[in-house]
């Protein structure tokens, strides 16, 4: 699977690798207990724009680190 900044975090974020780089981004939805009510709604780039992480370098790490 391929991630971008359309992905949904349902789609990502319970997968153990993926988690660990988004923790290293410091990305707030990992630990926020209301982002699990809006899964299916946040798109991993919007994310990325509210809080100033930067979108292109997080999607890339993920995709280089999660297709090995």
């Amino acid at each position: 699977m391929k991630i971008t900044k359309k992905t949904k975090l349902n789609k990502i974020i319970d997968n153990p690798k993926i988690e660990k780089i988004l923790n290293k981004y410091e990305f707030p939805c990992v630990s926020c207990p209301y982002a699990r009510y809006e899964m299916e709604e946040l798109e991993i780039g919007k994310v990325c724009e509210m809080y100033g992480i930067d979108s292109e370098k997080l999607i890339k790490e993920i995709n280089t680190k999660f297709s090995k």
